[in-house]
């Protein structure tokens, strides 16, 4: 059913039956006298803010009649800010299984009002874990919607910035907003983007931006790197949105999308902005060898012992003088997986037993691998490196497609030697250039591909204030 009834009780017992009133205890019905007539609210109890609902009853109930409509009764008897009438039973059904509250009457027709005095359960707005910056704001997004937008808007005071809401259905019918400045954001990468939210039916976005992001790219999941860029800090969120991206918030998540993406972007941290440029320069440059030296350490270090006998002299250093009892290559994929295993590890740890796991890792994988000749000391070394470098990088999906790509050449090395390690070395910028995003005409090479110096220059070193370009993948 579509639309509402004229019949007072028959849309009573629909949304009875649809909303499984009598199995439900937190679903509340409550009945209302007004006048000679009558009406009936529905809200779950939870999400209605209890205070205002109970003095809005309070006035309802001294009224002296309920108006002509329903329209007429919103104008001149609903005193609340977010209030709204329809003739849309979805809508109804939609709005009270997010928190709002709706009212039929017996003069209302086939219409409803909806009274949105919604409250959720939210944590306050605090820095998040995963991007900490030594100076600036120490505020995140949290898991609700309206906090994550208010935090936006306190931060851009322009009247271009667009907040359109969509609600994708499914299970969850999860809201999102598709937010962006006008006039600086492509508008036809604005329209992309709005048609295919519209167009897409996910069956439900219950694990947030990762739900939506897999139901709006379907398509090559084989391919490691990242395909959306994701913030918690809502100052990086206000700069990308400056900068001509497009936000996508998604209510239960407090991860921001940030499109288009490209992957040069990832080079950029917030941190790198709240430093002078010549700090902020050096910190970029820093995480982009250190990228490259966490994805080619292991193998090149592998490639040079099997290949030893070529190796220049001031190059004797980096042999190993014990090898241990298993072979190398065999050794290193040991090692990556004992840091993953361990990494797991940490996350299920309590923390008042943290200490005693990073004392026994430290035993397993430093003196008792080496004692027993499970592991040589030069592979515990170089390992230690590669991690330290996958932890430089903020964002834990590209931390594990240099780590894919680290395995797989070393794969690659193992069983074909020289060539093996060339043919995983072209592999990596195949990957990248084949990589399937929500970029539409943006390239996830930009602006290396197509080459623009100017913005690969403002990528590569942090530029001062006064002299800020066009974001990669966006015409300068």
């Amino acid at each position: 059913m579509e639309k509402l009834t004229a019949d007072y009780k028959q849309n009573i017992e629909l949304l009875d039956r649809t909303l499984r009133v009598d199995e439900n205890f937190d679903l509340i019905r409550r009945r209302l006298p007004i006048g000679q007539t009558e009406v009936t609210l529905y809200y779950i109890d939870g999400f209605i803010k209890d205070e205002t609902m109970q003095k809005l009853m309070q006035y309802f109930i001294t009224l002296p009649d309920a108006g002509n409509d329903a329209h007429d009764f919103a104008q001149r008897h609903v005193p609340y800010v977010e209030v709204d009438v329809t003739d849309s039973f979805q809508t109804v059904l939609t709005m009270v299984l997010s928190g709002a509250a709706a009212m039929i009457g017996e003069r209302f027709g086939a219409q409803a009002i909806i009274i949105d005095a919604r409250t959720y359960p939210a944590r306050q707005t605090q820095e998040p874990e995963s991007d900490r910056v030594m100076r600036g704001s120490k505020d995140g997004f949290v898991e609700t919607l309206i906090f994550n937008t208010a935090l936006i808007r306190r931060r851009l005071r322009d009247p271009r910035l667009v907040m359109q809401y969509k609600n994708l259905g499914g299970s969850s019918r999860t809201d999102v907003v598709l937010c962006y400045l006008d006039g600086v954001a492509d508008p036809k990468y604005v329209r992309h983007l709005s048609e295919l939210l519209d167009r897409i039916r996910p069956s439900s976005i219950t694990l947030g931006e990762q739900s939506l992001a897999e139901t709006l790219i379907r398509r090559r999941w084989y391919n490691p790197f990242p395909k959306i860029r994701t913030t918690e800090r809502p100052d990086a969120a206000a700069a990308q949105l400056i900068e001509g991206s497009v936000l996508i918030l998604c209510d239960t998540s407090p991860h921001v999308m940030i499109l288009p993406t490209s992957i040069l972007d990832f080079l950029q941290e917030t941190d790198d902005y709240y430093l002078p440029p010549l700090t902020g320069s050096y910190l970029r440059i820093l995480r982009l060898l250190v990228c490259i030296a966490s994805v080619l350490l292991t193998p090149s270090w592998y490639l040079l012992l099997r290949y030893q006998d070529y190796a220049p002299a001031w190059l004797s250093f980096a042999l190993p003088a014990t090898t241990g009892e298993l072979p190398i290559l065999l050794q290193l994929f040991l090692a990556e997986l004992a840091i993953d295993v361990l990494s797991l590890a940490s996350m299920n740890t309590p923390n008042m037993l943290a200490n005693s796991l990073s004392v026994i890792s430290g035993l397993i994988l430093g003196d008792f691998a080496v004692m027993i000749g499970w592991l040589s000391p030069d592979v515990i070394l170089y390992m230690a490196i590669v991690s330290i470098g996958g932890f430089s990088q903020q964002n834990v999906e590209l931390s594990y497609a240099f780590k894919f790509m680290r395995v797989i050449l070393l794969a690659f090395t193992g069983i074909a030697g020289i060539w093996g390690y060339l043919a995983g070395i072209i592999l990596i910028p195949l990957l990248l250039c084949t990589n399937r995003t929500v970029n539409g005409d943006f390239s996830y090479l930009a602006p290396l591909i197509p080459f623009r110096p100017r913005a690969l220059r403002r990528l590569l070193f942090r530029m001062p204030k006064y002299d800020l370009a066009p974001p990669s993948g966006k015409k300068e």
